[in-house]
């Protein structure tokens, strides 16, 4: 009989994104395969204290804000749970385990911090490595990979918090470079988070001041009519991608209540495309993992002019939201990888790397 595999799912952390990742990791647990895995639950809080258990996923579900729990949010079953503590303290250690799966959205998660930790522990754990994971979540320093590899993205500008101090300059700089509508968003944040659609100057002011609530790093980007297509890929050295799929979104756009709150969103996969524009955002969403240095899994996002038909790099998510409702999952499931196999594939790829001479 062959020993399963223990398997330490770690989930909250201390982000906008900290209720996403609780409806993520109850996915995963839920659909990883009981023969072959033994989990252990990790729960991490929003003022940073570990909890390890059975009981940790509803631990931190009874503590989250239910105005932020996305739909598809199921009720957990009890179970007893212990406090680790925080990273450093007296008495904090990872629990035993052969390999990690950090189901973390945003700071302190996605952004290369806990594949730090875990590189210093000589974890194996799925996805993206530190400088992958950093540059993925930093859309500043995405976008500029993204344009030194050659790749299209749409206008954009990077602000500092530190020049909200004279706004009405700032909005001239970014008025003659871009024009309405466009996008503000904190450049380290996922999920829409902190993100807002500007239409006019006043509209602008305020985006920038709630971005800023987040980060001190701001991204304001040019808007255009677009249909929104996200694909997945899988892989380290060699990668793979899926067949693309469509958000439509419940709203104007794809913001956080409509991501998770609202429930009116429509994805549609297969996305209607041609073979040529789907063989086209395959092409360009491995350049893009590449370009990164991705490693393991990354969701893709694009936008498509609706007018012009020209295809725009948006974004990589290196850790991709695992929520029912999420696309990740869904577009390999339509490209004949169903979730439990998927979660295979990405344990596969962890230790995969991990026993690379190179890595």
């Amino acid at each position: 009989m062959i020993k399963p595999i223990t398997i330490a799912v770690i989930f909250g952390g201390q982000s906008g994104e900290h209720e996403v990742s609780l409806v993520s990791a109850h996915a995963v647990m839920s659909n990883l395969d009981p023969h072959r895995y033994r989990i252990e639950a990790i729960g991490i809080g929003k003022d940073g204290r570990w909890w390890h258990g059975p009981g940790a996923l509803a631990k931190l579900m009874a503590e989250a804000d239910p105005a932020r729990l996305p739909a598809s949010a199921a009720q957990v079953a009890a179970g007893p749970v212990r406090e680790l503590g925080r990273v450093g303290m007296p008495g904090w250690e990872l629990p035993a385990c052969d390999v990690v799966f950090p189901v973390l959205h945003g700071p302190y998660g996605e952004d290369g911090t806990i594949q730090g930790l875990l590189e210093l522990a000589g974890r194996p754990y799925v996805g993206c490595r530190v400088a992958a994971s950093a540059v993925g979540m930093d859309k500043g320093l995405m976008k500029a990979a993204f344009t030194a590899a050659g790749l299209p993205v749409l206008p954009w500008l990077l602000i500092r918090r530190s020049e909200l101090t004279d706004i009405a300059s700032l909005c001239e700089r970014i008025e003659t470079v871009l024009h309405f509508p466009m996008f503000v968003k904190p450049a380290n944040l996922g999920s829409s988070v902190g993100v807002s659609k500007v239409r006019h100057r006043a509209e602008l002011i305020a985006g920038l001041q709630e971005a800023a609530r987040y980060d001190r790093r701001i991204i304001v980007e040019q808007g255009i009519a677009a249909r929104e297509i996200e694909i997945s890929v899988l892989g380290n050295e060699q990668v793979a991608a899926s067949i693309p799929g469509e958000i439509i979104p419940a709203g104007e756009w794809y913001d956080y209540h409509a991501k998770y709150i609202d429930g009116g969103s429509q994805t549609i996969v297969p996305a209607d495309l041609s073979q040529a524009q789907i063989a086209e955002v395959q092409a360009l969403a491995i350049r893009a993992f590449q370009a990164i240095d991705g490693a393991g899994l990354a969701r893709v996002d694009f936008l498509l002019d609706r007018e012009q038909g020209t295809l725009w790099l948006n974004e990589v998510n290196t850790m991709p939201g695992f929520t029912p409702i999420s696309m990740y999952a869904k577009m390999w499931d339509a490209s004949g990888l169903p979730y439990p196999q998927l979660l295979d594939r990405l344990v596969e790829l962890a230790f995969e790397w991990s026993g690379r001479a190179d890595r």
